[in-house]
């Protein structure tokens, strides 16, 4: 990571915390261990960052290449193999490991996991559950705040613990038949500052948005009530503004804490679109594109049921590098750093 102040707390039980919740555990997992021990090997001294660039390592321990040996030449769908041979033609990495694998997310969760302890520092809370999976919805967010913190404790987040038990069943159930199941996420950020973002190009949806998009598995992203706000008139849709303690607020949040592409001091909420593992052990049709042929393909090794539980954390690391750059681009980069000696 480079950018970073010098001066920032490195709470390396949060970091060990944050991998944690991205592990796989149990039946809605995949039965690959990742114990992800990490070694920060330069840019912090006596726990704290040196303001140089940090670099963690994280070994990938409990790989099996030989597990993908079978597949050369065969397009899985819904994954890049086909996509990645057109682009860099034959000399991509195939196996389980490369850079199209949600492996990749075990440095990003690690790197920020230090910018999250940072942005708790300032009051910003950022926190995830899964909002729906297989046809289970979770409660609405109510008190936010009390939300996030319970959710940051939980390895499978959700707010109603009825709902949870539904949705690992549903998992199960479908990893039992050799199959995979998606949902949605719902992510959201309260104690932003009112005027963060810019109104064209860089506009906090458009920004998060991009980071979000480049999460494997995320194929869509909404703010607020987003496409349910397409059958509400303008007078039902929109955010009225009030005074409450000297602060403007407003009564609703429609808008997920953004107007003109600029925060406003409410929560920025938004919501995440994730796929269905496309890993399954369920035989598919498919080409090899090294030889022009159709053909079946049934596919080996340790796959997920469900990724969606393990990339809430994702999320919630993704949006904190998001608005971490927000806040050295508005205030400066030692805006996160402790304070000054």
């Amino acid at each position: 990571m480079d950018g970073l102040a010098p001066g920032i707390t490195v709470d390396t039980d949060l970091i060990a915390h944050q991998l944690l919740l991205r592990r796989p555990a149990g039946k809605t997992g995949t039965a690959r261990r990742e114990e992800d021990p990490f070694r920060i090997v330069s840019g912090m001294v006596n726990g704290k960052t040196t303001g140089t660039p940090l670099c963690l390592l994280i070994p990938n321990s409990n790989q099996r290449s030989g597990d993908y040996a079978a597949l050369s030449g065969l397009a899985r769908p819904g994954h890049a193999d086909y996509t990645a041979q057109c682009k860099y033609h034959g000399f991509q990495d195939a196996r389980g490991g490369g850079h199209f694998s949600g492996r990749i997310t075990a440095a990003l969760v690690a790197s920020c996991a230090i910018l999250a302890g940072a942005l708790k520092q300032k009051g910003i809370l950022i926190g995830t559950h899964v909002q729906e999976c297989g046809g289970v919805r979770d409660r609405a967010f109510g008190n936010l705040n009390e939300d996030i913190t319970h959710l940051n404790g939980q390895v499978f987040a959700v707010l109603d613990d009825a709902a949870g038990e539904s949705m690992r069943a549903v998992i199960e159930a479908a990893g039992a038949e050799g199959d995979s199941v998606g949902g949605i996420l719902e992510t959201a950020v309260t104690g932003l500052p009112a005027g963060l973002g810019e109104p064209w190009f860089d506009t906090v949806e458009s920004l998060l948005a991009h980071a979000m998009l480049s999460i494997p598995g995320i194929k869509g992203i909404d703010f607020g009530i987003g496409f349910d706000g397409v059958r509400l008139r303008g007078s039902e849709y929109n955010d009225a503004f009030r005074m409450e303690n000297g602060t403007v607020i407003t009564e609703t949040n429609r808008n997920g804490g953004i107007n003109g592409g600029i925060t406003n001091g409410m929560p920025v909420c938004f919501r995440l679109a994730v796929k269905p593992t496309p890993s399954i052990y369920k035989e598919q049709k498919t080409v090899d594109f090294l030889t022009g042929e159709n053909k079946p393909i049934a596919i080996a090794g340790r796959h997920d049921p469900a990724i969606l539980h393990r990339a809430r954390v994702v999320a919630d690391s993704m949006t904190a590098l998001v608005i971490a750059d927000l806040l050295a681009g508005r205030y400066g980069t030692d805006y996160l750093a402790d304070e000054r000696k």
